[in-house]
């Protein structure tokens, strides 16, 4: 089975596995005790965290572990409103953004918070003039994913953190997607808070971050918790923060190249399916606001489910979008974001690149679905 769904998870980097079982054995203390044991594993801790803010280009002190991006933005999200700005109820969320995110903002608009959905451009883009229009005096939260999970595209951060302070308004940003795919230290400290999760740079699963600007002084969501400063309860997983800390380095120590090898992948991924051109739909932007990594498309006639379905019978792992959604039999949400019909949201379907993908792999891919498309047509003809 040749794997094409890094966008959901990637597998455990060797090194990264060898660090958690080392830790788990040999500073399998916890960080929040007294003993000799415990500020072993306390000091690796802070390593870890420092290392992590490092890569990231933000202060090591507002950095908090997690379970992974979907705690981390509803923890983020709660911690902003917590110490807004200036008074007001109202919260402007991206239509695309991760189902987290739409957890969090549904419960916040059953609590009395007034929320504004923005779409997509057709370039996959938030419209800067249509946010602008869209704040209110009572706007104290925006809450806009980095980089889409389902088509890749790099949403304009810089100039969306310009006008939120401007306006006197905290901005989360979801770096799952971008934390290790391209360099953030730019626009990370521009941001009240980002979120981060470690399965998608081949660290393991359940574990990320949460960065809020140390300058907010936000109040804990889980009242009487001690660890992580408040942020979280739970004794901190430090195995799997040091693998983690790990595979980010690794990741981030390479970013130049894997954005070559994916742009190099996407070109020849899309020139395979020249014969059936005219049935796909490819949803991305220009290069310089595009993730080489992520392509979401759709073809016209044929259910997504359908052809996610054939490639895996040919030994091809893809998917219809985003895992956390998977099963809700409800369409990927930026299909919803880019105005898509019901029918055509059903023909949408995600291919991602990874560190094991090579170029045989992606042609044949390609080839696979351009005869997939052709043998449902002629069977649609009989």
């Amino acid at each position: 089975m040749k794997y094409f769904d890094f966008a959901a998870t990637t597998p455990l980097d060797p090194e990264a596995a060898e660090v958690y079982v080392k830790v788990a054995t040999e500073y399998f203390g916890n960080s929040s005790s007294l003993h000799d044991i415990g500020g072993q594993s306390a000091a690796l801790l802070e390593n870890c965290r420092e290392e992590l803010a490092n890569l990231a280009g933000v202060n090591k002190y507002g950095l908090f572990f997690t379970s992974g991006g979907s705690e981390g933005n509803f923890l983020a999200i709660e911690a902003l409103l917590s110490a807004p700005q200036k008074k007001g109820n109202h919260i402007i969320a991206g239509m695309a953004e991760h189902s987290s995110v739409h957890g969090a903002v549904n419960r916040l608009k059953e609590a009395g918070y007034d929320i504004t959905l923005l779409p997509l451009d057709s370039n996959g883009l938030i419209n800067l003039e249509q946010l602008v229009t869209s704040i209110t005096a009572e706007t104290i939260l925006i809450t806009l994913q980095h980089i889409n999970s389902e088509i890749g595209t790099i949403q304009p951060i810089a100039e969306i953190a310009k006008i939120c302070k401007a306006n006197r308004i905290h901005l989360h940003s979801d770096f799952v997607q971008s934390f290790g795919k391209i360099d953030v230290k730019s626009i990370a400290p521009l941001v009240s808070s980002f979120s981060f999760s470690g399965h998608k740079i081949y660290g393991p699963k359940g574990v990320g971050a949460v960065y809020v600007n140390p300058r907010i002084k936000w109040e804990p969501f889980f009242p009487g918790s001690s660890h992580e400063k408040g942020f979280r309860p739970g004794t901190v997983n430090v195995p799997a923060i040091a693998a983690m800390t790990v595979a980010a380095q690794k990741i981030t120590g390479n970013l130049q190249g894997d954005h070559n090898k994916y742009r190099s992948l996407r070109n020849a991924f899309m020139d395979t399916l020249g014969p059936i051109k005219e049935q796909v739909k490819i949803y991305q932007s220009d290069d310089g606001s595009q993730l080489a990594s992520i392509i979401g498309l759709r073809i016209s006639g044929i259910e997504g489910q359908w052809m996610m379905l054939e490639c895996n019978r040919l030994g091809f792992a893809i998917s219809t979008g985003s895992a956390c959604q998977i099963g809700m039999q409800s369409p990927a949400k930026v299909t919803q974001a880019l105005g898509l019909s019901t029918s055509e949201a059903k023909e949408f379907i995600r291919i991602s690149f990874g560190h094991s993908t090579c170029l045989e792999d992606v042609v044949r891919l390609g080839e696979s679905i351009v005869q997939i498309v052709k043998s449902f047509k002629a069977a649609s003809v009989i």
